[in-house]
Parts: structure tokens; sequence; C-alpha cells
């Protein structure tokens, strides 16, 4: 039976700290929502800006995978794992948490902000060895397509992490049309608009909008502006 959510961006949670303003497509911190705790393994979408110099002090993380995918600007991260590293657009970057780490990710420049979402996935194996990557996509391979960015395979394309989940990145010209088939049985997809405006599954989604839907094998998309651009991240429905 297929079942449908839609999350409109100004419904979100939203948090600004001043050098941080936030937006929670799920509950977070100091927001919640009982409605909107999870959708299937997907935990956390966070929406992030920070601005120019500042950032997350160290903090800790267990047994989470946690994928962040920067928009714009230059974020640096350091870990207890001995990495430092800058992630920028068309970077992505994964974590798994597993026994424990700490990490911290600032903006590295003082003149301009930094915009990336963070996402977090409920792992299918537990306390696992903690693991960090990151890669450099060519961007131009999505352009009026699908972009695998992530799988459960390290052989794919793109980062992986522990679980049955993957996710794509498309950047498409106005009037697109394309499908996405999903990849295991029972999984579900929530698709978030990063740009732009399209008509998921005969539903109109605008930027930022999320949309959640399982229990069907493909869903249909129609690209409605120019330069739209849209994530999608497949995901187990049933927590193990």
């Amino acid at each position: 039976m297929k079942n449908t959510v839609i999350h409109k961006a100004a419904s979100r949670g939203s948090a600004n700290h001043g050098w941080l303003h936030s937006y929670h497509s799920f509950s977070f911190a100091g927001y919640y929502n009982p409605e909107r705790i999870h959708f299937g393994a997907l935990r956390v979408l966070n929406d992030d800006t920070v601005s120019g110099g500042m950032g997350f002090g160290a903090h800790p993380h267990d047994n989470m995978e946690i994928i962040s995918i920067p928009l714009e600007g230059d974020l640096e991260h350091k870990d207890s794992m001995g990495n430092t590293t800058v992630i920028k657009n068309g970077d992505i970057q994964v974590m798994s948490a597993g026994t424990g780490i700490q990490h911290s990710e600032y903006n590295k420049n003082k003149d301009q902000q930094v915009k990336f979402l963070q996402i977090w996935i409920f792992p299918n194996k537990k306390n696992v060895t903690p693991r960090y990557d990151q890669i450099t996509l060519n961007v131009s391979d999505r352009h009026n397509q699908l972009q695998q960015i992530l799988s459960p395979n390290a052989e794919d394309a793109g980062v992986w992490i522990h679980q049955d989940a993957w996710f794509h990145l498309g950047n498409f010209e106005n009037e697109k049309t394309f499908e996405y088939q999903i990849k295991k049985a029972g999984n579900g997809v929530y698709a978030f608009v990063l740009k732009g405006k399209f008509l998921i599954d005969g539903v109109e989604a605008d930027t930022r909008d999320g949309f959640g839907i399982s229990g069907a094998e493909k869903i249909d998309f129609n690209s409605l502006s120019d330069d739209a651009e849209i994530l999608l991240m497949e995901v187990p429905m049933q927590l193990s």
C-alpha cells in the first residue's frame, strides 16, 4: 500500500543561534514534533547555514551513519580519528560513528557563509569500528539525470554506509521527466528539493520541501523549473 507525506519548507523546525541558522525536517535538539521523528531509517535532515569563521566544537556521536553534503562555501572537518579535511560543493562526506567518535565542523572562511546538509541514517550494524570517507563527484554527471552519491556497497559509485540505502542527486532543466526505481523491496524514498520545483508522483514540491513515499516500486518525477535540483534518499522503512 502506497503512503506519502509532504513536509513543506515553512513547516520545518528552525533554530537561529546567530552564527548558525538551521532548519530541521525531523525532530532535532529543541525542535520536537511527534509526527516527524524519522522517515524509516532517515533520522535527521538538517539544512544548515554557518557564518564566516564559526562552527560546531568537538562533540560525540555513536551508532549513526552521518552524511554531509556541502552546498556552498568550505567546511573544515576534524575528528578523533585524526582526519583534518575541507569539504565543498561537489563533495560528499560520510562517517560511520559506530562505537563512538568526536568531531568538529567549522566554516574555513571568515568572509563567506557555508551551507550544507547534515543527514543521519540509522545503521543496520551497531558498534562498528568508526570510519571516515569523502569523495569529490563530477557535478556535470547529474545534468538532466540522477547521479548516485551513496549506496551500501563500497565498490559502487559514491560513498557507502552500513545500511541498505541509496542517495542520488539530479539537476534538471524545465519540463524534464524521469523515474526512480526502488532498489530494494520495502524501501521508501524521501525526496528533498534543493532548488526549483518538481512534480513528484503528481504532487507539486517547491524549494526545500520534503516528500516521502513508501509502498511504491517506482516514482515519477517532472521538473517544473529551470536549474531544478533534487536529492533522493532511498532508505529501509523498517528498522532492524
